[in-house]
């Protein structure tokens, strides 16, 4: 009986088809293959550990899922003196569970632990100052940002992070985290009463999303370009791309950003503070 052939990958080119999978909302396939990857290396072995807690941050982000904890705790064990990344993913996972209060996603520091939040804060800007380059300088930016935003309910001081974060997806040509920081500084706009500026911000966003391969990402910022054509008016175009939303949304498993399309569809909007505003 002979054993069964072995490929061999790079794991950097395993990674990155990893990160492009989850990207674009295929998780079971990058957890699959990621799961399919076996190697005597320490070193690798711990990167794809970390990379699964990724792709299962990803999805319960958009899926609205609960399949991150134990992933991060078996990349934390690969990294017992610590690592940047996998820190950024406890950062990440503490931001999405703090956001919940009684099952609700809820904006401000309103029925939260107020120890806890300040220890969040803390630790966002231990990673900004720790951060190896400039990328990930922004993407600690941008928490620190949706932090001081959606937990501490200060928008003026979180407006300085995205702009930070911003510049620092600009330089390092990172599309996702430039998309991520235009979503948030349009938000700020359309809440001025800027709907130009949002409009600029947010159409520019959702390409950046494309271009990088973002499905939820594209989506989510599709419904933002259905508020501006609500405001504008155009009901039968908000609609229109709203049901379209609700159905790829759906297609690709992404429960969450469906059914806030759908709280759309039905007269709610997505951009006015409240206990949905988290994304």
């Amino acid at each position: 009986m002979t054993s069964a052939p072995h490929a061999f990958v790079d794991i950097d080119e395993l990674l990155l088809a990893v990160r492009e999978l989850s990207v674009t909302a295929r998780w079971e396939q990058a957890a699959r293959l990621l799961g399919a990857a076996a190697t005597d290396d320490p070193a690798a072995r711990a990167r794809i550990t970390r990379a699964a807690a990724e792709v299962a941050l990803d999805r319960d982000w958009f899926a609205g899922t609960d399949t991150a904890a134990e992933r991060l705790e078996a990349a934390e064990k690969e990294f017992p003196d610590g690592d940047w990344d996998t820190g950024f993913l406890r950062l990440r996972h503490t931001y999405g569970r703090l956001l919940l209060v009684d099952g609700t996603l809820r904006i401000g520091p309103d029925g939260k632990d107020p120890q806890a939040l300040a220890a969040l804060l803390d630790r966002a800007r231990e990673l900004h100052d720790s951060a190896p380059d400039e990328v990930r300088r922004g993407w600690a930016a941008m928490y620190r940002g949706l932090i001081t935003e959606n937990h501490f309910a200060e928008r003026a001081t979180a407006a300085g992070h995205y702009t930070a974060a911003l510049r620092a997806g600009e330089a390092g040509a990172d599309g996702l985290l430039a998309r991520e920081a235009l979503r948030h500084l349009g938000d700020h706009d359309h809440d001025a009463g800027d709907g130009e500026r949002a409009g600029e911000r947010w159409r520019r966003a959702t390409a950046l999303g494309a271009r990088a391969g973002t499905v939820p990402g594209t989506l989510s910022q599709q419904l933002l370009l259905a508020v501006l054509a609500r405001d504008a008016g155009d009901e039968a175009g908000a609609v229109a791309l709203a049901t379209e939303i609700v159905r790829w949304a759906g297609a690709i498993g992404a429960d969450r950003l469906a059914a806030q399309a759908d709280a759309f569809l039905a007269g709610a909007d997505p951009t006015a503070p409240g206990p949905t505003d988290a994304d």
